[in-house]
């Protein structure tokens, strides 16, 4: 009976810690030590714009400790900040049949926030029309390389995303899972980019550094633990 009272006491134990480790829009001390910044505290928006603007519209809101796009038309954002080598970790809710993205080496310079920019798709496979190609499902790197079904979870579930930058070597985690791992500017990375909808724009992936994008693509969708690292 000792026995079992203590392994009780210990699941319990260990639940409570996670729970301590778990909470969002927070940095553990482990994680402040390692450097991490947060992005989003839960409340506060300061650390993003919309894409060629300086401030941030109205539809982009802080609501119950989530980063909520309520609607459309509230435009695509961008970190003040630019980063170069870095880990980044989030979490992303779609609605309903809804669309939207996260995107690395964002620069002003095109007409649109994906114009140079990497996109790691973020969708409701199972309902929103953009799903008929592997590449375009959530965690895909946009009509380059397609994610395993396994790291997919339906709309309205919270889905935990990773994407890891280093000279150029970029991997991406769903849900624990990989979905990406390639050297941008690499002979595979070529191949990938002269088959997609990408072949033709100038400039796509050239940048060395960039901003981190969400996107407005008409459809509400919630964040929330967004935290990086540089490296």
């Amino acid at each position: 009976m000792k026995r079992i009272l203590n392994s009780i006491l210990a699941v319990v134990l260990v639940g409570a810690s996670w729970g301590l480790c778990a909470q969002d829009n927070q940095l553990t001390e482990k994680e402040v030590e390692q450097g991490w910044e947060l992005l989003f505290d839960g409340r506060d928006l300061g650390k993003w714009r919309n894409f060629k603007k300086p401030g941030l519209s109205k539809q982009w809101q802080a609501v119950d400790g989530e980063m909520v796009l309520t609607e459309g038309g509230g435009g695509d954002i961008l970190t003040k900040k630019t980063y170069r080598d870095f880990d980044l970790k989030l979490e992303w809710k779609i609605s309903l049949a809804g669309n939207s993205g996260i995107f690395v080496l964002v620069d002003e310079l095109g007409s649109q926030i994906y114009s140079h920019a990497l996109e790691v798709q973020v969708l409701d496979n199972e309902r929103h029309a953009d799903n008929k190609v592997d590449s375009h499902l959530s965690g895909s790197i946009y009509d380059l390389i397609a994610s395993p079904k396994k790291s997919h979870r339906p709309a309205g579930e919270w889905n935990q995303v990773r994407i890891l930058l280093e000279k150029k070597h970029l991997q991406v985690w769903q849900n624990g899972y990989q979905t990406v791992n390639i050297l941008i500017g690499g002979e595979e990375w070529d191949r990938l980019v002269k088959n997609s909808k990408f072949r033709d724009w100038q400039g796509f992936a050239k940048g060395d550094a960039g901003h981190i994008g969400l996107q407005d693509h008409g459809d509400s969708v919630a964040f929330k633990n967004i935290k990086i690292k540089e490296i």
